[in-house]
């Protein structure tokens, strides 16, 4: 049996990619191991999921003056040296990391070992852990063409990120009953991330009244953002955050509006659901929402609103533009080279593999 180690954390971004390949590794025949931090967010997910679950330190590695980062390298070295005996242990046919700074010791201990490395890098500039993990990664999956002039050449594949198979399976019925509302109004989803953005809320809430004239909304606004006054108002319903649900309000949406997190973006485009993008702002981020939005938008996937031109307006009208032009939306989605990422990764693993 050929074993492959997965690691990524410190997001849920991080983890869910891997998550998603599960289901193909097991029926390729794979014995999945995981490596992550001690106690970052993916070791219960993990856990919950069956797979064996290898915690190793991790320390961050800043762009700006911190006391840590006096003490963190210590605890990357630690995490080599930890990475290094687990891979001699189980001794895998590869490994594939989905980012977050735990990967960084587990991607360089497999140059080490000669075992090849796939590396998946999400946003369009790859960030700074997968910087470090470049030069020991032997290919490099991406969801943006950009991203190849700045890899080494002949490293990058564009695939698009790994998406549940049960997002697929959502019901737009169930939907309608679990948010009570009708399946014959078109509805707009609201997603402002993890844990919410307030800028997004606000609008969105301010807007209500027009928007509602025309269609239904679901909101996930985030934790601690519910507003209690809209409690009740008819076509209208919050939550704070959906898990199993999730995939029941995407079939129910007939356009979705979100943050531009590559995570986000590639389920919208996996699902070929009409949208419209508000990055987070440069001020906030380090820009790699801009530029994920950028690419969308001009490969004609989404409708773009930055933080600093919405309004009312341009929110009412970026509505009207969506919902004229959503077959062309849908066109373009269904034309994306990205529209098997699972295959695509699983057909580069096994090449590697059966090398």
């Amino acid at each position: 049996m050929k074993k492959i180690i997965l690691t990524g954390g410190g997001t849920a971004g991080h983890v869910t990619p891997n998550i998603a390949l599960l289901p193909s590794l097991k029926e390729s025949g794979f014995e999945v191991h995981y490596i992550g931090s001690y106690n970052g967010i993916e070791k219960k997910l993990i856990e919950d999921m069956g797979i064996p679950y290898y915690g190793i330190s991790s320390g961050k590695l800043r762009r700006y003056f911190d006391v840590k980062n006096f003490s963190d390298p210590f605890r990357v070295i630690k995490g080599f040296g930890e990475a290094n005996r687990i891979l001699k242990k189980i001794n895998p046919d590869i490994v594939f990391s989905k980012g977050g700074f735990v990967t960084v010791p587990v991607v360089t201990a497999a140059k080490k070992n000669k075992i090849p490395a796939i590396i998946h890098e999400s946003d369009m500039t790859p960030g700074l852990a997968n910087k470090l993990c470049i030069p020991s990664a032997t290919k490099v999956c991406c969801n943006f063409k950009e991203t190849f002039d700045l890899l080494p050449e002949g490293k990058a594949v564009l695939t698009g990120t790994p998406i549940r198979k049960e997002l697929f399976e959502g019901s737009a019925a169930k939907a309608a009953e679990f948010c009570g509302l009708v399946k014959d109004k078109p509805t707009i989803l609201v997603i402002g991330g993890s844990s919410g953005s307030v800028v997004i809320n606000n609008i969105v809430r301010e807007s209500l009244d027009d928007i509602l004239k025309n269609f239904q909304v679901i909101h996930l606004c985030g934790k601690g953002h519910l507003d209690e006054s809209l409690k009740g108002k008819e076509g209208y319903i919050q939550f704070e955050y959906i898990s199993k649900e999730l995939r029941d309000l995407f079939a129910l949406s007939d356009l979705v509006i979100s943050r531009a997190g590559a995570n986000a973006i590639c389920e919208l485009l996996a699902l070929k659901k009409p949208n419209i993008l508000i990055p987070l702002s440069k001020a906030a981020s380090r820009g790699d929402q801009i530029l994920n939005a950028k690419s969308f938008k001009k490969n004609g996937f989404s409708y773009v609103l930055e933080e600093e031109e919405l309004s009312r307006a341009s929110l009412q009208g970026a509505i009207r533009d969506v919902s004229a032009h959503k077959a062309e939306y849908i066109k373009a989605m269904e034309e994306s080279e990205m529209s098997d990422s699972i295959g695509v990764i699983m057909n580069l693993i096994n090449d590697l593999t059966n090398a």
